[in-house]
């Protein structure tokens, strides 16, 4: 592996935990072995107990109140001093080290955002590589008529947005756009940086040779709060930047 391929501490990862500490704790263990991340930033996003592993790249801030997940990765990542940031679920794991094939890709100068494959806990592929949703491919969505997805791979390549789940970013272009919109409360962030970064003229895409494996949660199917903050941030979205 050549020393460009290694480039040792120029990521700064960001997780925000919302009573999550096992969970963070698993993810930042992956993370410590993987020699491009130089700064580990845990926001706790409510008060929780959590015991992390020993190692002076972590570093942990806790909200005197709950913040939105936008001004939680603004206010980790906006200050950073590294060339690339990764924001991350804590509901992923990494089982290898997806850092070198993400940066490589990277080295195109037209990418602004990049992203591994995300499967399953039993190995199946998610859709974390997506069109822009419009109001239609949404009627359609819950009509069951499509899916918003693209009908190959090669297709996610080059993909309107990826899923915050585990993205990549290149530090100037999300400075450029001024990081996520903390309008967005919860959900949409990622789908709106996309759309703000295409705007700009950059390019994202999804990295075939990198994997991560997502513990899916998926709160806004089982509480009502969370449905509700998903549905206000597809309304914003919809309103203020898809054409219908």
């Amino acid at each position: 592996m050549s020393d460009k391929t290694r480039r040792p501490g120029v990521v700064t990862a960001s997780i925000v935990s919302h009573g999550h500490g096992a969970m963070v704790a698993g993810l930042v263990t992956d993370l410590l072995v993987c020699p491009e991340v130089g700064r580990i930033v845990i926001t706790q996003n409510i008060p929780e107990v959590a015991n992390y592993p020993p190692d002076n790249r972590i570093e942990v801030n806790c909200n005197a109140a709950p913040r939105g997940y936008g001004a939680n990765q603004n206010a980790a990542l906006l200050t950073a001093t590294t060339p690339f940031f990764c924001v991350l679920n804590p509901d992923i794991r990494i089982s290898g080290n997806p850092f070198p094939a993400l940066l490589n890709a990277m080295d195109d100068q037209r990418l602004a955002a990049c992203a591994p494959i995300i499967v399953t806990l039993e190995g199946n592929r998610e859709d974390s590589a997506r069109k822009f949703p419009t109001t239609m491919s949404l009627l359609g969505k819950m009509l069951r008529l499509c899916d918003g997805t693209y009908s190959s791979i090669a297709q996610t390549q080059n993909p309107d947005w990826l899923a915050g789940m585990f993205l990549l970013l290149r530090a100037s272009a999300f400075r450029e756009v001024g990081g996520f919109d903390e309008r967005y409360f919860l959900y949409y962030e990622d789908v709106d940086l996309g759309w703000r970064l295409r705007g700009c003229g950059h390019s994202l895409r999804q990295v075939q040779e990198a994997t991560a494996t997502h513990d899916a949660q998926r709160a806004s199917r089982r509480n009502w709060r969370h449905a509700r903050w998903h549905l206000a941030s597809m309304a914003r979205f919809l309103l203020r930047s898809v054409p219908h």
